[in-house]
């Protein structure tokens, strides 16, 4: 099934970058004038704007008046930021008022069904790979060590997903060698909306190119067809785009992360 990518586009601003429904995270959701920003409640959740609607004469205003929301907070936020937000220089605004640019990735969205029945991502696991589901505090930590030997230390990781590990809108999962982690992700099923997020997927260097990666995406997608969903979205890394692109997601925009510090250093949220 080919994707309408700007009706789905139009959708995904609606029902995800617009939406104020709960995550899942502990994080509040508001419309703040021209941004649709979030907090931390009590330590809990993720701070950041998702949506901005600004143009040449506003932009810089609206940035310093969020810059002094979270510098009064004592919170570092991320401005994320999509290829087709205006104004078209909004990320050079953002850099001039002290944000720290991360690297970008690509917006990518399938249908859940045509994924959920793709032969790729439904191939068998590797002899003596197994997937199991994270419920315990043992599978945190299980998690937390795939994620930071993939990607690098994120002290902030094992508490905001210990908040979700009982949240029913979140699923948690690890391939297994064994007693060893390779692989981990996880899937959030955001109330009010037709997509299903894949997030945090990765593998361990020795494991890669055996389909484990793959088979976890096809996991996820015949959990969020079970549950009625629509669409999957990722934001993809250059190493994970083409294996999306091969599994039938199409690429609707880059996205940029744009990250505040109180102290200016640039750490990621």
């Amino acid at each position: 099934m080919n994707l309408d990518t700007t009706a789905v586009l139009a959708e995904f601003d609606a029902q995800v970058r617009r939406g104020l429904h709960p995550d899942g995270s502990g994080a509040v959701g508001e419309r703040a004038g021209p941004v649709v920003r979030w907090t931390t409640a009590d330590g809990a959740g993720w701070s950041g704007i998702v949506w901005s609607g600004l143009d040449g004469d506003t932009a810089d205003e609206v940035i310093a008046g969020q810059v002094a929301f979270f510098a009064a907070r004592g919170e570092r936020f991320e401005w994320k930021l999509y290829s087709y937000d205006q104004p078209p220089d909004l990320g050079d605004r953002l850099a001039a008022a002290g944000f720290a640019r991360e690297d970008p990735e690509s917006l990518m969205v399938a249908d859940a069904a045509e994924i959920a029945g793709n032969a790729g991502a439904v191939a068998a696991l590797p002899d003596g790979i197994r997937l199991a589901r994270v419920t315990d505090e043992a599978g945190l930590d299980l998690i937390t060590e795939v994620h930071g030997r993939v990607f690098g230390p994120d002290p902030r990781l094992r508490a905001a997903l210990a908040a979700q590990l009982r949240n029913p809108a979140t699923v948690m999962i690890v391939a297994m060698a064994g007693d060893e982690p390779v692989c981990s992700a996880r899937v959030e099923f955001g109330a009010g909306s037709a997509f299903a997020g894949l997030w945090g997927g990765g593998t361990l260097p020795q494991w890669r190119g055996r389909g484990i990666y793959r088979a976890l995406v096809g996991y996820r997608a015949r959990l969020a067809v079970a549950r009625g969903y629509r669409y999957l979205m990722v934001d993809a890394s250059p190493e994970s785009r083409p294996i999306l692109e091969r599994l039938g997601f199409a690429c609707l925009a880059q996205t940029t992360p744009y990250v505040w510090s109180p102290g200016g250093a640039a750490a990621s949220c």
